[in-house]
């Protein structure tokens, strides 16, 4: 029998606990070479690893490359960065040479579609990660090409994929910008092996393996990793292939197994159980095979059934959420053609003292000296802020958070924060005494975890929030009150400030935690995310009802009073998300006039690869619920007017949006809304010089279908269209877009922020 390979949760070696690389001699570099001359100061003959990335060098902890480098560096490898290559041909790929290990290829800390377009498709006119911001420094599907243009540089080197956007694409998934499904982007890169999530686990046992004349190939019992594999392979005689129908026929999420009937599982495997899924599966029920999960692989439908087949995409997608708990989740395998993309489990979360040695390198907190003067924006909007934890078990399905970091929180202790703060006082130029955030993917999750680790090691729920606060969940910011105060007390430090998204119907459970942010931590304005207001939308989106955000603002206004201060909530909202209608937005609208809310920068939803919202957007199916060919429709909007529409409502203060307003609520039977009394949406009359981009939107739809008719054309995606009436399309923050949790909208108090149609 051969060796067989078993991912129990229980087993992760420490980072801290391998044995330094031999060229550890060589010691600290000031900043990681990103050219042979900084390599022959340093006394290197050669790189062990190259970094390849689409962001410019900021060595500092939020920017990944810098992360990885430093945290292989400490292991004692040699490790150089090509920092935004000319992708054009092999020369810029060359510069180093080649690396005795491997190249590691990341798009960045954004997905580069999302960096480099629009959710309307346009090219952006600018590019955080780049000197200046300058736009077009990095190709469409960075890895993919990244990785081709390494082989290329050199056909021998290994080649290993990283980052969000790897770890997002890393099986077959709808791509928004060709409006296909793709598949995982394994094959088309050539690459030997695909990292995902938080992968220092996997980074650092590959590389000492590597480097022990370990070959790649022969790596295959890494977590967090994927790879090729012949159709059917597995990695032991003991192992077990299932059919993904057997695991999930679906049903309600929200079932708990019994955390304490955790004992060996054995069932045999079937004779047909690698035949693969079949094209004409429609329906799906859930159950729980007894099977030694440790030993299972789940094989999801083929990438060829899931391009056009949208049932067995949603059904993919559901089973991949409901395999990502690193606890009690099984590999998955997914054919591609002649061969298999494998997908280990996830990795297990980093420790306390792990993270803390992971933000603790050497970083020079700044910007590579080569880029001189020139301002990276990125880097300004992060350098004053804190990461002090990783990862959201909120679960919002517009977010892919948690496809990339996972739900279970990894904190940071107090002594590496507030060291930190300490750093960035004595080492980071223009610090005035301002801390800008200590937060991450959230706020106030900081150490906030299941009660019981074997409930949590047992759960397959999306959300620990919704569609409540599950009970098991320890709700207690005591912590993070301590970590503010002493915070605050650093020497040097004038105000904390915090800037990333709050959970706030988790801060309720907490006045005090409440009263402490109010009173010390809020620079005026508060940013939290309500998304919208009315039920339907918010179901979709995994988030709470609008009432929760009411018993915050009650408690937030209460605090800020008694602290003597005039302080405002600003809530971001999302326009025209899967499962909205026009009606739901017209509600919205009219919650925010009544609020004298008036939101600015409003952005279309933006449907990244492995977002649950992106599910429904592309199949018009629910993976949160029983799915099958009689299943609900989730009605989506494509078409430009529709979109368009949305984000008017959301703007509904914006003369500009006026005359497609009035054009719609008209439509809608809802006249009496048109008009300049106090309950009324937008007014009758049109100012001089405005209502034109709204007038040319309208007269742009009107007359492509016109040329639509008379071709003998039906319009672009009229049979997933619904009427004005009906659900809306799609509109939302790209996920995962910046060192900091991006919004899609901000409402602006009336009165404190811009004048009518004047947005910033």
């Amino acid at each position: 029998m051969k060796s067989s390979v078993v991912f129990s949760p229980e087993v992760a070696k420490p980072l801290s606990s391998y044995r330094p690389y031999w060229a550890k001699r060589f010691g600290i570099a000031p900043y990681l070479p990103m050219s042979r001359a900084e390599m022959d100061a340093l006394g290197w003959d050669s790189c062990d690893v190259i970094l390849v990335t689409g962001d410019a060098y900021v060595d500092h902890p939020s920017f990944g490359m810098a992360l990885v480098g430093r945290l292989l560096e400490a292991q004692g490898f040699r490790v150089g960065i090509i920092s935004q290559p000319d992708w054009h041909s092999a020369a810029d790929f060359r510069k180093l040479g080649k690396p005795n290990l491997y190249f590691g290829v990341t798009a960045g800390n954004m997905d580069s579609m999302v960096n480099r377009y629009t959710s309307d498709r346009k090219i952006r006119s600018d590019d955080a990660y780049t000197p200046n911001g300058e736009p077009n420094k990095r190709p469409d599907r960075a890895v993919v090409v990244y990785a081709q243009r390494c082989r290329e540089a050199y056909p021998e080197a290994n080649v290993i994929l990283g980052s969000i956007e790897a770890s997002l694409r890393r099986i077959a998934h709808y791509d928004y910008w060709s409006d296909k499904v793709r598949r995982s982007v394994l094959p088309d890169s050539k690459a030997d092996l695909l990292l995902y999530g938080n992968a220092e686990r996997a980074l650092v046992a590959l590389t000492h393996r590597l480097a022990a004349g370990e070959p790649i190939e022969t790596i295959r019992d890494l977590r967090g990793t994927a790879f090729m594999a012949p159709r059917h392979w597995l990695p032991g005689e003991d192992w077990c292939e299932i059919d993904s129908r057997e695991v999930d026929r679906p049903g309600a999420l929200i079932r708990h197994p019994d955390p304490y009937a955790m004992g060996e599982e054995v069932a045999p495997c079937t004779a047909d159980s690698k035949a693969g899924v079949r094209a004409t599966a429609v329906r799906f029920e859930r159950q729980m095979p007894r099977l030694d999960r440790r030993r299972t692989v789940v094989r999801l439908p083929a990438y060829e059934q899931v391009v056009d087949d949208p049932v067995l995409y949603a059904h993919a997608s559901r089973t991949l959420h409901l395999e990502s708990n690193p606890g009690n989740a099984r590999a998955l395998v997914q054919a591609h053609g002649e061969r298999d993309v494998w997908l280990n489990p996830p990795p297990i979360p980093l420790s306390t003292e792990e993270m803390d040695g992971v933000y603790g390198a050497p970083y020079q907190r700044k910007p590579h000296p080569a880029y001189g003067e020139a301002r990276i924006p990125a880097f300004e909007m992060i350098r004053f802020s804190i990461n002090i934890m990783r990862g959201c078990f909120g679960g919002c399905t517009f977010c892919s958070i948690t496809e990339h970091e996972g739900r279970i929180i990894q904190s940071r202790s107090e002594d590496s924060i507030l060291h930190e703060i300490e750093e960035i006082r004595d080492k980071t130029p223009g610090f005035t005494g301002t801390i800008s955030d200590l937060g991450g993917p959230t706020a106030n999750m900081y150490r906030l975890a299941c009660k019981d680790k074997r409930i949590e090691s047992s759960c397959r729920r999306l959300s620990c929030v919704y569609p409540g606060i599950c009970e098991n969940l320890d709700t207690d910011h005591t912590a993070l009150i301590a970590l503010y105060r002493k915070a605050r007390a650093v020497k040097g430090v004038k105000r904390v400030l915090i800037g990333s998204g709050l959970r706030y119907d988790l801060a309720v459970r907490s006045p005090e935690y409440v009263k402490e942010l109010v009173t010390h931590h809020v620079g005026g304005y508060l940013k939290i995310a309500p998304e919208h207001t009315e039920a339907g939308p918010l179901s979709h989106m995994m988030k709470p009802g609008i009432d929760s955000y009411d018993a915050f603002k009650r408690m937030f206004d209460r605090f800020s009073q008694a602290a003597g201060k005039e302080q405002y909530l600003i809530p971001y909202f999302i326009a025209a998300h899967p499962g909205t209608s026009d009606e739901d937005m017209l509600k919205l609208a009219l919650w925010l006039k009544r609020n004298d809310f008036r939101p600015d920068q409003v952005q279309t939803f933006l449907p990244t690869p492995m977002a649950l919202a992106t599910t429904m957007y592309h199949s018009e199916r629910n993976p949160l619920a029983k799915v099958g060919r009689a299943s609900g429709r989730v009605e989506t909007v494509r078409g430009g007017r529709q979109r368009k529409l949305h984000k008017a409502f959301l703007r509904y203060h914006d003369p500009e949006n006026w005359p497609l307003l009035r054009e719609a609520l008209k439509a809608m039977g809802r006249a009496d809304l048109v008009g300049s009394g106090k309950k009324q949406l937008v007014p009758s009359f049109q100012p001089a010089g405005t209502g034109g981009a709204g007038q040319r939107a309208v007269a742009r739809e009107a007359s492509g279908a016109r040329a639509n008719m008379v071709a003998g054309k039906r319009p672009a995606d009229a049979s997933r269209a619904p009427v004005n009436s009906g659900p809306a399309g799609k509109s939302a923050r790209p996920v995962g877009s910046a060192p900091k949790r991006g919004v899609s909208s901000r409402a602006v108090p009336a009165g404190r922020g811009p004048k009518p149609g004047r947005g910033r």
